[in-house]
């Protein structure tokens, strides 16, 4: 875990795998934490880089302060973590109140998002009478007695049945939070809604919720589909609030399934020069696509566009294998056939985030079936290039 000085605040946050794989963040629900992603984790990373942080007061972040929380504000914390990142456009999934987070970014940064998984969550979440009254017993009670009432909202009672251990835990960690941070964000959902706000994006959003989800059922996640455009929307039986917790393989499979780039039907129409860009500076970075961008001439700039949408569009942006895989493969090809780009992508497989043992078992097949002077070439510019300590 890291943290991050945000207006002044300590963010608490996750930002785990390969710079050069497309980032995902991840917003966790009110009174919970960025720990309810971790079942879900090892599911992402071999394809994506993950951020997950701890809203205001919950988890290992500060305490909010005296002023009231807003959309923005939650938003602003997002778009900050994910400039960190060094990710102009990014993945978002948000359930509950990270639903709320994943709206703001809609509504007002579009042009940012890749995609958006809202899970569990409405344009409108109950109202204000029912947010106001816990907020005041919030501050009056504490988190710590109220969590024995509200946690068991946030599950189907067949998850407690196979789980039992799974209330006691969630309601420890609840009782960690901040009360006047839990309360404002209560605030914050009994007087902002997002009605009328979310039509007209071009967003890729998908929606889930759980049909055993008390805080959030299904009719809510309709309205706001309707406010998406008819988003598409898939209720899992069975699930209650919590689909990363409760069902964490079933999640990640939803989740893969809205991120995978659509190549639409390659084979007839190929794929478009944007998609390529996209993963081209994702893999190689942005810097290093400026400049060939900028050396191009008339005569070589048809050359550029087309390495573009066939290599990086065709080839990396398909999801059969990682970006870790096709590193190794081109890598070792490279390294056989003895090209001038084999730099480039020893490079790239620092990048990718390639350990030394793995490049040297490609090299050393490179050796036995490609021959040895090509791959005692490429160990030497391997090394000349950083990969190796001294002995």
């Amino acid at each position: 875990m890291a943290f991050l000085n945000i207006n002044g605040r300590s963010v608490a946050y996750r930002l785990l795998g390969s710079e050069a794989n497309p980032l995902v963040v991840l917003a966790h629900p009110l009174g919970m934490s960025q720990a309810v992603w971790d079942d879900v984790l090892p599911v992402l990373l071999p394809r994506y880089r993950v951020l997950t942080w701890d809203l205001p007061g919950h988890g290992a972040s500060q305490a909010w302060g005296e002023r009231p929380i807003t959309p923005a504000d939650l938003a602003a914390e997002a778009l900050a973590l994910a400039d960190l990142a060094g990710a102009e456009r990014f993945h978002f999934a948000g359930t509950s109140i990270g639903g709320v987070v994943g709206q703001q970014l809609i509504s007002e940064h579009a042009e940012r998002l890749l995609s958006a998984t809202l899970t569990n969550t409405g344009a409108v979440i109950g109202n204000a009478e029912l947010w106001n009254t816990r907020a005041g017993r919030i501050r009056v009670e504490g988190l710590a007695a109220m969590s024995e009432e509200i946690v068991p909202r946030w599950f189907a009672p067949a998850c407690f049945e196979a789980k039992p251990a799974l209330k006691a835990g969630w309601c420890t960690q609840m009782g960690r939070g901040d009360d006047d941070s839990y309360a404002r964000l209560c605030e914050m959902l009994g007087s902002h809604a997002f009605t009328g706000k979310l039509s007209g994006k071009p967003v890729k959003v998908q929606l889930l919720g759980g049909s055993e989800d008390l805080a959030t059922p299904p009719a809510t996640l309709e309205v706001l589909a309707a406010e998406l455009d008819g988003a598409p929307l898939e209720i899992l039986e069975g699930v209650g609030h919590v689909p990363s917790v409760e069902v964490p393989g079933l999640f990640a499979e939803k989740l893969l399934a809205v991120m995978a780039v659509d190549l639409g039907d390659v084979g007839n129409q190929g794929v478009d020069y944007a998609t390529g860009l996209e993963t081209r500076k994702q893999v190689l970075g942005e810097a290093h696509v400026a400049r060939s961008t900028e050396n191009a001439t008339s005569l070589d700039a048809p050359f550029q566009q087309m390495i573009t949408r066939l290599a990086w569009g065709e080839l990396w942006s398909n999801d059969d294998l990682t970006r870790r895989e096709r590193s190794m493969i081109t890598t070792g090809i490279l390294a056989a056939l003895g090209r001038e780009e084999l730099t480039l992508h020893l490079k790239t497989a620092k990048r990718i985030g390639l350990t030394e043992a793995e490049l040297r078992q490609v090299l050393m097949h490179v050796a036995i079936y490609g021959g040895v002077p090509a791959a005692n070439h490429a160990f030497a510019l391997a090394k000349e290039l950083g990969w190796g300590d001294a002995r």
